[in-house]
């Protein structure tokens, strides 16, 4: 069971995982879908590329100006010179808010280009320096005084790897991308001083482009997932209605396939798909016209099969009505001559015997073909109550007097089944069943006859467990003149169960079919080595619902 269950899965999921066996809605949406995203995803990959060279251009403007500002501040006389008396307005105690000096008010003056306030180069408590810049001043002997800006303002120590990352900047006037232990990545540039050996770095981070960075594609790919999920709702509904006709044609074909197109009169209808005069041009129209002509053909190639049928079965029909007559002659002389059989020569005598049961074989080859006739032409059957039991019980004694050697059993129901039909036609059917399985099967063969009620429905079974028949004579087992040695007159092979004896009319079945058939009902063959099953299926008959649906009722 397991197993089962893991190849079912297997195969659907090979199913899904294989396009070739999608449906054409389904294959029209993945694949707008699919472009779709192609196209959301080109155009995101390209946005976010020139967005970031952008960007990366804007900054490292900036990178350049602070660079420049950060040498020219770096070249500026000492804040003693700048502010005399810097070192005396350092902060002093006193209450809070008290200046000494009314006009020197912010002490704040004095720190702007003060190198000793905070770790790192003076030039960065410089007026319009930016938060996270981080500066540098390298000399020729190797001594780095590096800082960094904070959040709040304020400068901060940096790292020695840090500072030894910018250190090895070159002083190339070219922005360049360092990542800095602690800082992140940043973009720097290295600048020599105006007056001195001194190698100026300063470096602005990339986490404002970064971040930029990501939001856009965050934001393009929540409206990428809303666009897609937009066009494959708009794409089912575009696509249902633009295959509505496509549909309507399978539809058409379908029903037009469902017809019993192997026998009798088939009418068909002239156009089974409305094809619009303006549109004949298109895939659909064309379709449609080509299927209404397909239909056309099919339909005049019917009526002449069906015209080329009825001329036979009628051909059939009066030959078999006409040949009644000599037979009947050549059967009454062979009697009269039978009468007088001692008068005649031995050969003579023996060659009038055979005549005698030829005729009679022909005879009911006439016979059987003009009942077959008279029930394609839809003749009506007598109509009357009919004991099928006492039916199964004579006919299973005839065919035990006929058939000594083959076991026959009876199982019938306590209540008597009755239908309504044709007495004379169903006691046919039994005998043509029970001859079936006699002639067809070897000595010894056991024959059982079932009867019984199903509901409204009284079921005939004739089973045996004989040789069988083959599974590739099933099919045609009830078709007129089926025989399993394809053969009219051959003696000495061993019988099957489809075949008929030598010199039997091969009709037998076919008979059975088209008398049940004109029953209403239906019949069923299951066939294997050691087990051979006829079962019919006839409409039961009911006393009170046929007074129901009487006249006189």
């Amino acid at each position: 069971m397991s197993g089962a269950v893991r190849d079912a899965a297997s195969g659907s999921h090979s199913r899904i995982l294989a396009p070739r066996t999608w449906s054409l809605r389904a294959r029209l949406l993945v694949t707008q879908v699919v472009l779709l995203a192609v196209v959301c995803a080109s155009i995101g990959v390209a946005t976010e590329f020139a967005l970031q060279r952008f960007l990366m251009r804007q900054l490292d403007q900036q990178l350049v100006e602070a660079g420049k500002r950060s040498t020219a501040i770096f070249d500026l006389p000492p804040p003693s010179v700048l502010f005399p008396g810097l070192v005396d307005r350092r902060p002093q105690e006193g209450p809070p808010g008290h200046d000494p000096d009314p006009n020197f008010p912010s002490r704040q003056r004095g720190r702007i280009l003060d190198p000793e306030y905070g770790p790192g180069p003076g030039f960065l408590n410089a007026p319009g320096q930016a938060t996270r810049t981080v500066g540098a001043v390298v000399s020729p002997s190797g001594a780095i005084d590096a800082g960094v800006i904070t959040s709040d303002g304020g400068r901060a120590e940096i790292s020695r790897d840090a500072a030894a990352a910018l250190a090895r900047v070159p002083p190339t006037r070219t922005p360049q991308t360092v990542d800095l232990a602690g800082l992140g990545t940043y973009r720097v540039i290295a600048l020599h001083a105006r007056h001195g050996d001194q190698k100026i770095v300063t470096g602005l981070p990339t986490a404002v482009v970064d971040d930029t960075l990501l939001w856009v594609l965050g934001m393009f790919c929540v409206l990428a997932v809303i666009a897609l999920l937009a066009a494959g709702i708009a794409g089912v509904l575009v696509i249902r209605r633009q295959l509505a006709p496509l549909s309507r044609v399978t539809a058409a074909a379908s029903s037009v396939a469902g017809l019993e197109l192997d026998k009798g009169e088939v009418h068909l209808p002239s156009r089974i798909v409305a094809v619009d005069p303006e549109a004949a041009h298109t895939e659909i129209g064309r379709l449609g016209t080509a299927l209404n002509r397909m239909l056309d053909r099919v339909a005049y190639a019917l009526s002449a099969r069906h015209a080329s049928e009825t001329r036979v079965r009628q051909f059939v029909a009066d030959a078999s009505h006409e040949l009644r007559t000599p037979l009947a002659a050549i059967r009454g002389y062979t009697e009269l001559a039978q009468r007088k059989r001692g008068e005649l020569p031995d050969d003579v005598a023996h060659a009038m015997s055979r005549v005698e049961s030829e005729t009679v074989r022909m005879t009911h080859l006439v016979e059987d073909m003009l009942l077959l006739a008279r029930l394609d032409a839809g003749r009506p059957l007598v109509q009357e109550p009919v004991d099928v039991s006492m039916l199964v019980v004579d006919a299973v004694s005839d065919a035990h007097v006929a058939g000594l050697d083959h076991d026959w059993a009876l199982d019938l129901p306590e209540e008597p089944v009755t239908v309504l039909g044709d007495e004379a036609r169903l006691q046919q059917v039994l005998v043509n069943l029970l001859a079936n399985a006699r002639i067809h099967t070897p000595a010894g063969t056991s024959v059982t006859t079932s009867l019984a009620q199903d509901g409204d429905t009284a079921v005939l079974t004739v089973a045996d467990d004989g040789p069988g028949i083959p599974a590739d004579l099933l099919p045609e087992v009830f078709e007129r003149f089926a025989r399993g040695d394809q053969s009219r007159a051959r003696r000495g092979a061993a019988p099957t169960a489809a075949s008929s004896p030598s010199g039997s009319t091969g009709l037998g079945l076919s008979i059975v079919a088209a008398v049940v058939k004109a029953h209403d009902g239906t019949i069923a063959v299951r066939s294997e080595p050691g087990r051979t099953e006829f079962e019919v299926r006839l409409p039961g008959y009911s006393q009170s619902a046929h007074s129901d649906h009487s006249p006189a009722a």
